[in-house]
């Protein structure tokens, strides 16, 4: 098996470099649902631009993913998700790339309107529709703008969010205060509302519990009490709005570097007196376009490119298969993160006032809003050569005290911003907002922190915020002994974070908590020897077997296995060898999302994890065992 595992690592290190670009860094695709297609589509029809061989592109995908049913799937086995058709139908329409007429059309009209109609569809979804004339703004989200001027003080303000959530909610809310519309004339979608009947729209079902009904009240109640004429507070609020996204906007154009948040800036930015033609607009469409990424068959729209994090996972991927520290191979990418650090304060610091910049985010692009994992990540990256160069120092030190420093005040780690886990936020009568709106410590997040502070920092449980983080995971293990994982697919994902993280600050192997993890971990290996888990985990919060191994999630399981087990067990070994068989074969299972974004709504398929994971799985095997 030994020799196998060296020509595996051996394969996947010569395929990284091949692949490597010029300046250092692994470009791999961050492939997502045809939202982001289909929205750039709309965007460009609606503004009339001339962009006709991107359009065709996109529309050649969207098509492409249409499923025998008629709809559009998230991931394999999904059923079919009602706002991803609606997307998708609208595009293809728009984009005059198909007919009402074709088949393949009324195959998509039927099961939209067998599953609800437009009223059913996602907040998200209904704000698109409504920004191009195809909803009812009165159907949607019943907040004030001016919610956006109560002070830090008030129990409850617009900065008790996370940041990737203001940066939606904020264009959001300036659309609906200007009822903003621009329609296609030829184009009309009123047919495919199931009832007209506003009583069932989902917007208004959803905010009849006396939870949500009691904080819009609370809200208004708040905004009331704002000193001004009504007139003069939604002015001010609408100023406020438009300074909040322009000072947010990356050198690129992008809000945030997001897709999504960036399209909705533009409209409504455009609602507030901008034109198509001023160069924010402008710059802004552009940036958007520069999130395209070729597929293996087709132009995507990225979300957020994940350049930073699949360098900075790489290079460490390949430095513990024994890639030399010295050769460019390692030398570029690591001088890439070191350019890549953060020094601006950005919104993570209003609930983190003592801690200087010092943290990486996720895109090139980004340059102000940093997160814990991508931190960690480049840390552990730039670790080897900051070694040797100890005038780099400075970095690494400035990194892992802006790490420590974000730890929330109930031990764990958010992902973005410290201490925004406000748990009346999540009753916000917006899809998504339990999982949106706040940004709690979540066990893939704390776990990875652990693993990153014992194995590269050298802290071990004896050190205080570590006992508190250990404590917050034993504190939130489920009762099948599994975690919870927020961004990764789902349940294997949270326990291999948790596990590998209390092993590297030294936690025993045969502790009751790790022995549980593990038995389970062990209870739910797939008979090929692998292990896969369903999307449909993260949806229903409890784990759902895929029915197939994918190479991620066995490479997360092994992982945990290795860094418990003094000597490869049976299980371990069969791992190996699905995991081998698995890269060679690359089935559907090899581009079945593993990474999550919102629940029910947007998962990805990171096109580097088939090379990172594995890579560090097996080098971790051998490392140990041979």
């Amino acid at each position: 098996m030994e020799k196998i595992i060296k020509e595996e690592i051996e394969r996947i290190v010569y395929q990284l470099e091949g692949i490597q670009s010029s300046d250092g860094t692994w470009r791999f695709c961050f492939e997502g649902s045809v939202m982001t297609d289909a929205y750039l589509i709309i965007l460009i029809k609606t503004l009339q631009l001339q962009e006709d061989k991107l359009v065709k592109d996109l529309a050649e995908r969207i098509a492409s993913k249409q499923t025998e049913n008629g709809a559009w799937k998230l991931f394999k086995d999904d059923d079919g998700n009602l706002s991803a058709t609606v997307e998708a139908y609208y595009a293809l329409l728009m984009a005059n790339y198909k007919k009402k007429s074709d088949p393949t059309m009324k195959k998509a009209e039927d099961f939209i309107i067998k599953n609800g109609g437009l009223s059913k569809v996602s907040s998200l979804t209904k704000v698109m529709l409504a920004t191009t004339g195809q909803y009812s703004w009165s159907k949607i989200i019943p907040i004030p703008i001016e919610v956006i001027l109560l002070p830090q003080s008030c129990p409850i303000n617009f900065f008790d969010m996370v940041g990737y959530a203001r940066v939606h909610l904020m264009p959001i809310l300036v659309l609906a205060n200007n009822k903003f519309s621009m329609k296609t004339a030829h184009l009309n979608l009123e047919y495919l509302n199931q009832s007209r009947d506003e009583e069932q729209d989902e917007c208004f079902i959803s905010i009849q519990s006396d939870d949500t009904r009691s904080l819009l009240s609370f809200i208004k109640q708040n905004v009331q009490k704002l000193i001004g004429l009504p007139n003069e507070l939604n002015r001010m609020a609408l100023d406020q709005a438009k300074l909040f996204m322009l000072h947010r906007i990356e050198p690129d154009g992008t809000l945030y570097s997001y897709f999504s948040s960036t399209f909705l800036m533009i409209f409504s930015l455009l609602s507030l007196g901008f034109t198509k033609d001023d160069p924010i607009i402008e710059k802004a469409i552009n940036g958007l376009k520069g999130l395209a990424c070729n597929t293996e068959d087709h132009i995507h729209i990225q979300n957020s490119p994940s350049t930073v994090w699949d360098t900075a996972l790489i290079t460490h991927s390949l430095l513990s298969s024994g890639v030399d520290v010295r050769s460019n191979f390692i030398q570029l990418p690591t001088h890439y993160l070191l350019r890549k650090q953060q020094y601006l304060y950005g919104d993570w610091s209003i609930h983190n006032l003592n801690s200087l910049p010092g943290g990486w985010g996720f895109s090139d692009s980004n340059t102000m809003n940093p997160d814990v994992d991508d931190t960690t990540a480049a840390l552990r990256a730039i670790k080897p050569t900051i070694s040797q160069h100890p005038n780099l120092s400075q970095s690494w030190f400035r990194g892992l005290n802006w790490v420590l420093s974000m730890q929330n005040n109930d031990g764990g780690w958010p992902a973005f911003e410290k201490n925004t886990d406000k748990e009346i936020l999540k009753l916000i009568p917006f899809d998504g907002s339990e999982s949106a709106s706040i940004d709690p410590s979540t066990a893939d997040l704390t776990g990875r922190t652990l693993e990153f502070l014992g194995n590269d920092a050298r802290l071990t449980v004896q050190h205080p915020q570590i006992k508190r983080a250990v404590d917050w995971l034993k504190d939130h293990q489920e009762s099948d002994g599994s975690w919870y994982g927020r961004w990764g697919i789902t349940y294997i994902y949270g326990t291999w974070a948790a596990i590998t993280g209390m092993r590297a600050v030294g936690e025993k192997s045969h502790h009751p908590t790790i022995v549980k993890a593990v038995q389970w971990l062990e209870e739910i290996q797939n008979a090929d020897g692998g292990w896969g888990e369903s999307c449909n985990s993260d949806i229903e919060k409890k784990y759902i077997p895929l029915g197939a191994s994918t190479p991620s999630q066995t490479a997360w399981a092994l992982d945990s296995l290795i860094s418990v087990y003094d000597h490869p067990t049976v299980e371990i070994k069969k791992g190996i060898g699905c995991l081998i068989n698995l890269l060679k074969e690359k089935d559907w299972t090899y581009s079945y999302p593993t990474g999550a974004g919102l629940p029910g709504s947007f998962y990805i398929y990171y096109h580097s994890y088939n090379y990172i994971w594995p890579l560090l799985s097996l080098s971790r095997y051998l490392q140990k065992y041979t």
